[in-house]
């Protein structure tokens, strides 16, 4: 009988173990997939983190290069306006305006490359976005809204305005007689 007591014994032990161990196993499978878990979210904030730094890394790229490019737009213009009139000059100075046409024609080549291209106004509507009026003009020959007379050119780079045309938008003409009626009475 006492064989068969130890035998019991030693079998109650082993059963308890391998519960215990059955417990401690699923302890470790349940830490080890929570640990998975927090890796995988670790890693995934990383990732957009990451990509993040990255996007506002290249916006404020964009950013610097949109403002150097702004402050060309003027200097530009100027030489294009004091272009306008060398027909009018003797031919030396002819002869000097043709190089700095061709300075002009690099200086846009640039503007292209980094994808900067005026757009025209005159003859479409005024849309605020595009376009700063600077300029209501009474007149029968446009309908009211459209930009008669375009003053500094717009630029886009890309799809977005970085400079707005600056314009003269068309208007109704008042009726002065109908002020001048109102004056009299």
């Amino acid at each position: 009988m006492n064989n068969s007591e130890s035998t019991s014994n030693q079998e109650e032990p082993s059963v308890e173990a391998a519960s215990e161990n059955l417990s401690e196993a699923e302890n470790l499978k349940r830490e080890l997939s929570e640990c998975k878990d927090k890796y995988l979210r670790v890693l995934a904030e990383s990732e957009n983190a990451r990509k993040r730094l990255q996007k506002e890394k290249q916006e404020m790229i964009q950013y610097a290069l949109q403002n150097v490019i702004i402050e060309f737009l003027n200097p530009i213009d100027h030489m294009e306006n004091a272009l306008k009139f060398t027909e009018q000059m003797p031919n030396e100075v002819k002869n000097w305006a043709i190089g700095f046409q061709m300075i002009l024609s690099q200086f846009k080549d640039v503007l292209t490359a980094n994808g900067v291209t005026p757009f025209e106004s005159e003859g479409k509507p005024f849309n605020h976005d595009w376009h700063e009026a600077i300029e209501a003009i009474e007149t029968t020959d446009f309908p009211p809204g459209i930009v008669v007379e375009e003053n500094l050119r717009g630029y886009l780079m890309g799809k977005k305005v970085i400079r707005p045309a600056r314009v003269k938008v068309s208007k109704n003409p008042e009726n002065k007689s109908n002020e001048e009626n109102e004056t009299e009475d």
